[in-house]
């Protein structure tokens, strides 16, 4: 177990647009023992920070530590750490059970070390049965779990996962995520994992790093992620479906504020009571679409809209309804009604409403 800490951390690469860094000013500590997934879109920069802290790229500005140490100048094979990457990387003139000592050997281990040490890892990881076979006689799966396994052979300081599901069905990245949760629980080795799947994210995360465009944009547990996003972006990240907002204007309603956008209006909660007293104050509301029903109730904020698309989705229906204020997203028990062209009245819970700035598109509510 070890920490890990990354500090100042800024990549530029030559010849970029306007010299925009792929990272930009990253500090974060990886506590001894933690699974952190660093999640974002494309070109946010997580697959960059991974590979700064592996060794195979080099910070602009920054240092990167490992258990204390320095290894910011270090090549990676004196990191102690071990990656898993997206592409299975396995030798394919080797057996399964050979990939998997190959590091063993070259750290000159005794044989019989070495091969109690694959034979346990192939045993947990149920690849037992396949240690003479070459790469090409396994399936995606058994190969993902041969890369998984090289990688847990060598009980390194760090594992790095740089998205290792991607290339696997719905099916198996469900089964490899839970192996590689228990392995990670069994382990209790320091694990930053890589992936623009928010399942994963959620799933596997002990701490969730979220990255735009190279910029941190939020640290949290799965759980406060969720529930308290700091910005409109990563309210819009995570949640299926995604999140829904609306515009309002922040205003007096018969001695109250309250939040009035095109065909609704929400009232502002009382620790947000000060909130655009001075000028309307323009805001954007979100409201995740499990907390949206169809069925009246005297404590939830009336909608109008029509029902655009019913997606069945086995135990639940989700429903595209065009409302005054933009299309909103229901997400209900299947047998809630409502079919294309049906009018219908959409009820708000105003408890779940997420408050966001209109301009700076930060979160108001603390």
């Amino acid at each position: 177990m070890c920490e890990v800490r990354l500090s100042g951390i800024r990549k530029v690469y030559d010849g970029a647009r306007a010299a925009r860094p792929a990272v930009d000013r990253l500090d974060l500590t990886f506590t001894s023992g933690e699974l952190v997934v660093l999640v974002g879109p494309a070109g946010c920069g997580k697959s960059t920070t991974l590979r700064i802290v592996a060794g195979l790229e080099d910070p602009t500005e920054g240092h990167v530590l490992i258990d204390g140490r320095d290894v910011t100048a270090m090549p990676p094979a004196q990191r102690d750490i071990a990656m898993v990457f997206q592409s299975y990387a396995l030798y394919p003139h080797m057996s399964v059970f050979e990939n998997l000592a190959f590091a063993l050997r070259i750290r000159k281990l005794p044989e019989a070390e070495i091969r109690t040490r694959v034979e346990e890892v192939a045993k947990n990881l149920a690849i037992d049965s396949y240690l003479d076979r070459r790469p090409k006689a396994l399936s995606g799966g058994q190969r993902q779990r041969v890369a998984i396994g090289r990688a847990v052979v060598r009980r390194p300081k760090v594992f790095l996962f740089d998205e290792p599901l991607s290339n696997l069905d719905a099916k198996l990245r469900g089964d490899m995520r839970r192996e590689i949760a228990r392995i990670h629980r069994e382990s209790a080795t320091t694990s930053l994992y890589v992936t623009h799947d928010q399942i994963e994210a959620m799933t596997l995360a002990d701490r969730i790093v979220v990255l735009k465009d190279g910029t941190l944009q939020q640290v949290g547990t799965p759980l406060e992620i969720y529930q308290r996003p700091a910005n409109r972006f990563v309210a819009g990240f995570f949640g299926t479906p995604a999140m829904n907002f609306l515009s309002a204007a922040l205003e007096d309603a018969g001695g109250a504020r309250a939040a009035r956008g095109l065909g609704f209006q929400v009232p502002v909660p009382s620790h947000l009571d000060g909130l655009g007293k001075d000028d309307r104050g323009d805001v954007v509301i979100g409201i995740r679409p499990e907390d949206i029903g169809l069925d009246r109730r005297a404590d939830r904020v009336p909608l109008p809209g029509a029902v655009q698309l019913r997606e069945v989705l086995g135990a639940e229906v989700v429903l595209h309804v065009a409302s005054p204020a933009g299309e909103v997203t229901v997400r209900a028990d299947a047998r809630t009604p409502g079919r294309p062209g049906d009018a219908v009245t959409l009820w708000l819970d105003p408890g779940a409403v997420h408050w966001f700035d209109a301009r700076s598109e930060h979160r108001l509510a603390s």
